[in-house]
């Protein structure tokens, strides 16, 4: 086998199986990217590499890899229309355990080399984690777009954003003292359950995920951050009104600080009280 990586984002790989081109691959060619997969996962655990990354998988070995494999097989077996992929089973195992032997030798005797493959593919873990958490911020704001009004908001009667005001209380309790008390015509309660997540230390997947906080914004109606529109704000006036105790305060905070990292134009359009 030889092999090495390039700066591109796909695989080439040219397999042979006793001179015998096997352009569609086969159980030579697993066997050695699993091989090689292993190897490289397990040097970078060992080297306590793997950070910033939840994991390195199989995909991310072979991104930019440029590989030639070439097995000796005694009467192998050919699969598809063309007989170019082999299809013998045992092949598989014999060439993941001696390319995984081999590599994790050869790494050990040149770390250098060793270092730099890794850092290459948690590059390419990296990468491809943070399309992923991408296109999942996407979605996620996407359905809080199209999203229902959570059954325990009690709305308003108006329609005119100017005159509605949204009042965030603490717990069922104090939101039926609210409703009590608030006129319906243009005063509208959301009761929170408990202490919202702190979006300081969560990630925007997390803290789109977390109920309160998503009925919170499917309620304003302007969704989040670059997405934010204030237009669609269906109320001139959010109130924040939790108790006058050591709770309410720790509520308020994480209230504030979520509009302020997720919703901050809300602020400074005067619509936060």
């Amino acid at each position: 086998m030889l092999f090495f990586y390039n700066n591109s984002t796909t695989e080439i790989m040219q397999s042979y199986v006793n001179n015998i081109s096997t352009v569609e691959g086969g159980t030579h060619v697993t066997g050695f990217r699993a091989g090689l997969s292993r190897a490289i996962q397990d040097y970078a655990k060992s080297k306590d590499m793997v950070k910033g990354v939840e994991a390195i998988t199989s995909e991310d070995v072979r991104e930019g890899l440029v590989a030639i494999l070439h097995a000796k097989v005694l009467a192998p077996q050919f699969e598809g229309q063309t007989k170019s992929k082999l299809g013998n089973s045992n092949v598989r195992g014999i060439v993941q355990s001696s390319t995984e032997r081999f590599l994790k030798s050869y790494f050990e005797r040149y770390p250098n080399v060793a270092q730099t493959i890794v850092k290459r593919v948690l590059m390419a873990a990296a990468a491809r984690e943070a399309s992923r958490n991408a296109r999942e911020l996407v979605r996620r704001k996407s359905a809080l777009e199209s999203g229902n009004l959570p059954g325990k908001l009690a709305d308003c009667s108006t329609s005119d954003p100017t005159k509605a005001e949204l009042f965030l209380v603490e717990g069922e309790s104090a939101g039926g003292s609210a409703k009590q008390a608030r006129s319906r015509d243009f005063q509208a309660i959301l009761p929170l359950r408990g202490k919202i997540l702190n979006v300081e230390k969560a990630t925007d997947i997390k803290t789109l995920s977390n109920e309160e906080i998503r009925n919170l914004i499917t309620v304003m109606g302007t969704n989040v951050k670059d997405s934010l529109d204030l237009a669609k704000l269906r109320y001139g006036k959010i109130v924040i009104m939790t108790d006058a105790d050591v709770d309410g305060a720790h509520i308020r905070t994480l209230l504030l600080t979520f509009f302020y990292r997720f919703a901050k134009e809300i602020i400074q359009n005067g619509n936060l009280f």
